[in-house]
């Protein structure tokens, strides 16, 4: 009953005036955040990952691994979504990259954010936009952030990351930062960056 649960706890804080910060879990966990903000839209997602997260369904789940983004897509509320840091191979399926752009998401390598700069990605958010962040931390590059279930290298830089999150400033309305690893992390490191 964890979504439920979540979906139920949102809105009490939005109704409190705060903005929701949601620490821990895994790609389930975005879903049940988003729900929360229907009525509440239209938001832009701001996603940073190393994975599209755009299947459809894993072995017969529709709300888990690789999947909120295309759940998200799905919420009346999401008027679109952009998707940072982008570089897992084997993630998804041409046919998800393809279904992802054609719902109007906007695909950003980890590559083109070091071509263009954080200050471009920025201006694809409107100014006016309400913006949710959802930060999986194998966004980061491993060598900073390595507890994680899927480390991909070339990700984004601390700086960047840093850079990104803080130019959202006061469009800011919530976010969650999933897919750290405790067990993976003897030294605390990654513990440190994700704080």
């Amino acid at each position: 009953r964890n979504s439920e649960a979540i979906t139920a706890a949102v809105p009490a804080v939005l109704e409190r005036g705060a903005v929701p910060v949601c620490i821990g879990g895994d790609d389930s966990v975005p879903i049940p955040i988003l729900r929360a903000y229907a009525g509440r839209g239209p938001i832009i997602v701001l996603q940073v990952d190393a994975h599209l997260d755009f299947r459809d369904e894993v072995q017969g789940v529709r709300e888990g691994y690789s999947s909120p983004m295309r759940r998200a897509s799905e919420m009346e509320h999401v008027a679109r979504i952009v998707q940072v840091g982008l570089r897992g191979t084997g993630s998804a399926r041409p046919s998800d990259v393809a279904d992802a752009r054609a719902a109007g998401n906007l695909l950003v390598t980890a590559a083109e954010v070091g071509e263009r700069g954080i200050g471009w990605v920025l201006e694809q958010l409107p100014a006016d936009a309400s913006v949710f962040v959802s930060f999986d931390c194998d966004g980061l590059d491993p060598s900073l952030m390595p507890a994680v279930s899927a480390p991909a290298p070339g990700g984004l830089t601390y700086t960047e990351a840093s850079q990104l999150v803080g130019g959202i400033g006061e469009r800011l309305v919530g976010a969650v930062l999933t897919e750290y690893v405790p067990a993976l992390d003897a030294s605390g490191h990654s513990a440190l960056v994700a704080v």
